[in-house]
C-alpha cells in the first residue's frame, strides 16, 4: 500500500526543512559551536523527524483500516502494523 498524495505533499516540505536543519547542524560542528547549541538543534531535528514518521504512519494506518483486505495482501497484518508503530516508540 502506498501513501496518498495529500500525505506525500504534506511531508515532503517538512523533510526538506529537516534536511536544512541537518546541514545547519553540520555547519555548527564545523564551526566548533557550543555543544549545548548543537545538541539542542539535533533534538529539534529529531523531533521533527518523529512528527513526519507519525504523520506517515497515521495516514498508512487509516488506509489499512479502510481497506483491510488490501492491507493484509500487502503484508500489513495487525501484527506488522503494531511492530511498525513500536519502532517509533
Amino acid at each position: 500500500m502506498q501513501l496518498d498524495q495529500t500525505t506525500i505533499d504534506s511531508v515532503i516540505p517538512r523533510l526538506r526543512r529537516i534536511e536544512g536543519q541537518i546541514a545547519g547542524i553540520a555547519r555548527m560542528v564545523e564551526a566548533d559551536r557550543e555543544c549545548r547549541d548543537i545538541v539542542q538543534q539535533i533534538a529539534a531535528a529529531s523531533k521533527a523527524l518523529d512528527r513526519v514518521a507519525y504523520k506517515m504512519l497515521a495516514a498508512h494506518l487509516k488506509s489499512c483500516l479502510l481497506d483491510e483486505e488490501s492491507a493484509t495482501a500487502s503484508g500489513y497484518t495487525p501484527e506488522e502494523l503494531e511492530k511498525l508503530f513500536m519502532t517509533l516508540a
